[in-house]
């Protein structure tokens, strides 16, 4: 069981080496690469947004929390 534990990390890098080389000698061009960035690239978009509104949403919360913590005191 251990040898076959101990082979997972070999076979991982195998399969994604496999998957580059694959991707490297693709004969369609760079569509796929080009396709894979711009999702990268708008999931990241996405996230920055998303922390933005939601930092700004918090900090209002926070205020109205802290604000009301000096009332009850």
């Amino acid at each position: 069981m251990w040898c076959r534990i101990s082979e997972i990390p070999c076979s991982v890098y195998l399969k994604v080496a496999d998957y580059a080389r694959t991707l490297k000698n693709d004969e369609r061009g760079l569509s796929g690469v080009v396709v894979a960035i711009l999702l990268i690239l708008v999931a990241v978009l996405a996230i920055v947004l998303i922390w933005g509104f939601l930092s700004g949403w918090l900090q209002d919360l926070w205020e109205q929390i802290t604000g009301r913590a000096s009332e009850i005191a």
